[in-house]
């Protein structure tokens, strides 16, 4: 794991066009994603490619995950980040247990202090369509950034602990980072996707944050806010095509 400092993260909301800038406190992140062989040794089910150790684990869904950050928790007799209940998770931010990142953590470790789209060009530090490959490839084996993280760009998308949008995608959770078969216009710090928590998609993977960043029973944290989701969703009146408000939250 790497020591992330203290800090603040510009994000901007693509539908909105907002920008709004959130404080952060240190924590740690994982210097690459999740192996194969860490999925495994944490009682992940067997995967694609399970004898490529170094390979980052994939296809994994969202709720594959956070199940496996609980379990990892578990292992190391540390508190669980989450409580679940079906598909309802709650994440308590004063837990040290093993979790997935916000977005805001997510961009503002992969910047490592830079404010270009990447932190450095991309031949160098990112698996991705330019390389010709054909599925992700072994963790660490081009250049980090200034916090000593690896493959924060290219090689697999990674999932964060945050809701895509509420109002538009339902319980979609958000994807940073791009993959293996992206072009470069899709892998910057920046650019976000998102999918279903149950999607198995063949470029997804995870990496794992550490460090309590609240107090218990808080539900805010590192740039993410239940209240915000809640308010997101909360939209009315006839909605454009395809949109798919969360109703699950403003339930009482």
């Amino acid at each position: 794991m790497a020591s992330i400092p203290a800090g603040k993260a510009r994000l901007r909301d693509a539908r909105s066009d907002a920008v709004r800038e959130v404080s952060l406190r240190p924590f740690h992140l994982s210097e690459t994603p999740v192996t194969q062989a860490q999925w495994a040794d944490a009682g992940g089910a067997e995967l694609v490619e399970a004898s490529a150790q170094d390979v980052p684990a994939h296809p994994v869904t969202w709720f594959e995950a956070v199940r496996w950050c609980n379990k990892l928790s578990q292992d190391h007799g540390l508190d669980l980040a989450y409580q679940m209940a079906g598909r309802e998770i709650t994440w308590n931010v004063g837990s040290g247990g093993y979790r997935l990142p916000t977005e805001a953590e997510w961009e503002f470790a992969c910047r490592a202090g830079t404010t270009a789209p990447t932190y450095a060009p991309l031949p160098k530090i990112a698996w991705t369509s330019g390389d010709g490959v054909g599925g992700p490839q072994p963790v660490g084996r081009k250049e980090p950034n200034g916090f000593g993280l690896f493959d924060m760009i290219g090689n697999i998308w990674e999932w964060c602990w945050d809701f895509a949008d509420t109002a538009r995608y339902g319980d979609y959770r958000s994807l940073r980072g791009g993959g293996w078969d992206d072009k470069s216009w899709s892998c910057r710090a920046s650019v976000r996707r998102g999918s279903a928590p149950d999607a198995v998609l063949e470029d997804v993977g995870f990496r794992v944050a550490r460090g309590a960043v609240g107090e218990r029973g808080e539900s805010a944290a590192q740039g993410w806010s239940a209240t915000a989701d809640r308010r997101r969703a909360d939209i009315r009146g006839s909605l454009p095509l395809g949109w798919t408000p969360l109703r699950s939250l403003l339930r009482d």
